[in-house]
């Protein structure tokens, strides 16, 4: 089977991560595997911001917890009221995905560009799982100083987030996929 269809075939969110960091050069490649997604006339909406400091990675998980609590939504309020949940699932590296504020298919790209960062872990035998949730706190005014910590560019709102490190477990079993979502007209 062709490589890239074996690791789309294979990816699964990992929310079990050995400690040790990842190595820099992957997690450049990773990088670059976003950069080089297509965006709405090229515009290349995004903006990437890694993070290998746990002690970031903890205080970020702990603030979303926060704000959690507060959250009108009772999905997300589950979350803060789990004690041993960790928003990252304690994995070493984390990718902020940015998007301008002013491109108005910023979000879509900003997917496009994940995707295929979690395609390229996969390749390179790196576990990733998707957060959706971290936006919730830094489009917040409490996230504001992570913001600036973080030196996210003005003008960029938060859109996506990943983490990555090794796999403490392999996850083998794809779950059953829908039947009937395709229709072929000849």
């Amino acid at each position: 089977m062709n490589e890239t269809l074996k690791n789309i075939g294979n990816r699964r969110s990992t929310r079990a991560f050995l400690p040790e960091q990842v190595n820099g050069s992957h997690v450049a490649d990773i990088i670059d595997a976003g950069i080089y997604a297509p965006s709405a006339n090229n515009t290349q909406p995004w903006h990437f911001t890694i993070i290998q400091r746990k002690d970031i990675i903890d205080r970020l998980s702990d603030a979303f917890k926060k704000i959690a609590k507060k959250s009108d939504n009772e999905y997300i309020r589950r979350f803060a009221d789990n004690e041993k949940f960790h928003v990252f699932y304690n994995a070493p590296t984390v990718v902020l995905v940015s998007g301008d504020k002013n491109n108005e298919y910023a979000s879509v790209d900003c997917a496009v560009a994940v995707e295929n960062m979690l395609i390229a872990a996969e390749s390179l035998e790196i576990g990733s799982c998707w957060i959706g949730l971290i936006a919730y706190l830094l489009n917040s005014e409490e996230g504001e100083e992570f913001v600036k910590e973080l030196e996210i560019p003005e003008g960029f709102r938060q859109i996506h987030a990943f983490c990555l490190g090794y796999k403490k477990i392999e996850i083998t079993n794809a779950p059953a996929r829908k039947e009937n979502t395709v229709n072929h007209i000849k």
